[in-house]
């Protein structure tokens, strides 16, 4: 029977310790090392025969998404399933770019990343659930962003990115060569067409975190 030989990477010893012994109880499934940091990890690297790499993400030394970036040309064909408590877009995004094929959150239960294990074997590229809608989330941003960018008048773009770059009704005025007054009729007009009552509220929703 084929056996899927697995790396375990996490500085917290009593779940690298727990990860260990539960996968070492599965069918078709060996752990052949663990590591405690990310030094460690790549300094065995590329001497290991492993299929997938369980990784955690915020560790001493390398984190997880250097560890990935360094290894993954190494040996193109292991995958790698970044096991974290971080759920935060950069993170996400630099795990999945730097060579990660699946996310799965730590609050998940165990079935979770062993049915991870499984899915990249066989193509996929498995996701918590809500890693999956912060993702699509993200997709969705842009359109959002650009449909309110396209409600403002060019001085109005202007005059909201002044804004949230911390400028007061003064600066904004000497940048844009106009009086404050001015100034402020473009911000009610903003507030207006975006339908917010504040500065915050504003720069939040078109420059959205």
């Amino acid at each position: 029977m084929f056996q899927i030989k697995i790396i375990i990477v996490e500085d917290d010893k009593d779940l690298r310790q727990m990860l260990e012994k539960f996968f070492n109880l599965q069918a078709n499934i060996q752990v052949v090392k663990v590591f405690a940091n990310g030094n460690l990890f790549l300094e065995d690297f590329k001497y290991s025969d492993c299929d997938v790499v369980i990784m955690d993400i915020n560790m001493p030394g390398k984190n997880g998404i250097e560890c990935i970036a360094e290894a993954k040309p190494v040996k193109p064909k292991v995958q790698f399933v970044v096991s974290t408590s971080l759920e935060n877009h950069d993170y996400i995004f630099e795990a999945l770019c730097a060579g990660a094929t699946g996310y799965i959150m730590k609050s998940d239960k165990a079935d979770a990343l062993l049915d991870a294990v499984r899915n990249v074997m066989e193509g996929g590229s498995p996701m918590s659930p809500q890693i999956a809608r912060l993702v699509v989330g993200s997709f969705q941003k842009p359109v959002v962003l650009n449909n309110l960018l396209n409600e403002l008048s060019e001085r109005e773009k202007e005059t909201i990115t002044y804004l949230s770059q911390g400028l007061n009704y003064k600066q904004i005025s000497d940048k844009l060569f106009i009086s404050p007054d001015t100034v402020r009729t473009h911000i009610r007009n903003i507030y207006s067409k975006l339908q917010v009552k504040s500065k915050t509220e504003a720069i939040n929703k078109v420059f959205p975190r």
